[in-house]
């Protein structure tokens, strides 16, 4: 097993995660199977429970799993599934080692951060790695272990020490060490500042650890001089200090570092023995026809946190993915759903008239899911928009259940239709908690994970669906439709589907796992 460790200095959010992808795409371009580890410095145990602002999306896998929004990027990048045990933090490591102590496994010793719990930290990458990501059910040649935060953080510190014993113990060959770090321009001169990398490098050296590449993130490439300064600074090859500038779309990146050598520098650093010629001419495909895409289709997301588009990666990506199977250009407008609840047109009518500007000249409209009461007013309106002006529109989650109340309401006649998430009184309750969900605890308690769904001949799903019969799909909600309600909101989702006058909404349905049958699901 060959491992790459991928951890990052100065900055969070620096890109850590599309490099780790990215390695990942070289490695299989080369007919090496792949697996990826995320390793959160965070105590919760999991992402369940973080608020979306803070955090981004939940990413969920098909063994309910909710884990950190960088394993989609590895999934779809990769082509591979993973497991919740590839999402590691300090809450589960720490849940690990004390469900040990206290069924008496340490024999009475004192349980200490070394070497308890580097050993569990070690014990569970080894682990994970090990297990198949793919259909051949075969073990993965290399594991990309990327680190969240940023080396120096107090919460790196045990997985740091874990990993740099780990590389001593398997051999150096065996380990290559990535480090991503920004290379910030100051001034008008536009001169490219080293000094941030290199203080990042050394905390790093202090700790033990070498890098063997340096990934030097910026907005445009890097000065032979400056790559001149970094090499001898933080004694990496010249060679091996790589600029990941600025790119056209994130589908590039493994292009570029391929282009600069990066798939030699793993080959020779790692050991490894070439097993095909390198393919990569449809990854290059895919860049240049998302490159080539210019009639535009403006989508307006309906969200409850617009803030951070983090928030709804997965649902970006797939309305890209959609775009690009239909030469399109995709353009997403954000509106906060609060901002077209009618009570805002009297508060603030420039704010109100601004989203529903957004809103009437959109070619679709996708509302997405959340939690809670606020913006629903503003998600239930602009359903309800869709519907008599014929605008396509697709619902997720909360955006469906908004769609089957505006239904209830305004098709059924049912003034008072609801959510009992929203009110437990309501006389028509048309989405309703799901009595196998607890009610006292929040992590890990929803429904989650790859379900089975039968779908009916000649329905409109399975249709979408490509007349399929069934259909794996992903979960993650606590209410569903009310099964003796059921029938309200589909003549709602087929009228409106069957308007779609652009074929990405479509697509995007059928491409990403949207439930509508009765009784299905939120």
């Amino acid at each position: 097993m060959k491992y790459v460790l991928v951890s990052g200095g100065v900055v969070s959010g620096i890109g850590k995660g599309l490099t780790a992808s990215s390695l990942g795409v070289l490695f299989k371009s080369c007919g090496w199977r792949v697996t990826s580890i995320k390793i959160d410095p965070y105590v919760n145990c999991d992402a369940g429970t973080m608020s979306p602002f803070e955090h981004g999306e939940v990413y969920v896998l098909n063994d309910g799993g909710e884990v950190d929004l960088d394993l989609g990027n590895y999934e779809r990048f990769l082509d591979v599934e993973l497991c919740r045990d590839n999402n590691i933090t300090t809450g589960k490591i720490f849940k690990h080692v004390i469900d040990k102590e206290r069924r008496g496994e340490y024999d009475g010793k004192t349980v200490q951060m070394v070497p308890h719990l580097t050993d569990a930290i070690q014990e569970w990458v080894e682990d994970v790695a090990r297990r198949p990501t793919d259909p051949s059910g075969e073990e993965p040649d290399v594991c990309i272990i990327e680190l969240g935060g940023t080396v120096g953080d107090i919460e790196n510190m045990p997985f740091i020490e874990a990993l740099r014993q780990m590389m001593i113990r398997i051999g150096e060959e065996n380990f290559c060490n990535c480090y991503v770090s920004l290379i910030p321009v100051i001034g008008v001169v536009g001169e490219q500042k080293t000094k941030p990398t290199q203080h990042g490098v050394k905390e790093l050296r202090m700790l033990g650890m070498q890098p063997d590449i340096l990934f030097c993130r910026g907005s445009e490439p890097m000065l032979d001089s400056t790559k001149e300064k970094l090499s001898m600074h933080c004694q990496v090859d010249n060679d091996a200090v790589i600029s990941v500038h600025d790119v056209s779309n994130v589908y590039r990146i493994p292009l570029l570092m391929n282009e600069q050598g990066v798939t030699n520098l793993l080959i020779k650093k790692l050991q490894l023995v070439w097993k095909l010629p390198q393919r990569l001419p449809a990854w290059k495909a895919l860049s240049d026809r998302l490159d080539a895409c210019t009639v535009e289709t403006h989508i307006c997301i309906v969200g409850k946190y617009t803030g951070l588009s983090d928030a709804y990666l997965s649902v970006i990506k797939g309305l890209l993915h959609a775009a690009i199977a239909v030469n399109r250009k995709l353009v997403i407008d954000w509106v906060a759903a609060e901002d077209l609840e009618p009570r805002l047109k009297e508060s603030d009518p420039e704010k109100s008239a601004a989203a529903w500007e957004l809103i009437e000249g959109a070619d679709g409209l996708l509302v997405p899911g959340g939690f809670g009461v606020r913006g629903v007013d503003g998600k239930v309106e602009v359903c309800r928009y869709a519907r008599e002006n014929k605008k396509p529109v697709l619902g997720i989650c909360l955006g469906f259940q908004s769609m089957t109340i505006e239904a209830a309401r305004n098709l059924c006649g049912w003034e008072n239709a609801n959510s009992a998430e929203f009110d437990e009184e309501t006389p028509h309750p048309v989405v309703i908690f799901m009595p196998e969900v607890s009610k006292t605890h929040m992590g890990g308690t929803m429904r989650l994970g790859k379900r089975r769904t039968i779908l009916q001949p000649d329905c409109l799903s399975a249709k979408l669906y490509g007349d399929v019969t069934e259909v794996d799909e992903r979960h993650r909600h606590r209410y569903e439709v009310n099964i003796d309600k059921v029938g309200l909101s589909i003549p709602l989702v087929t009228n409106l589907l069957l308007c779609c006058n652009s074929p990405l909404i479509a697509l995007y349905f059928t491409s990403n796992c949207v439930m509508l049958r009765p009784g299905a699901g939120a």
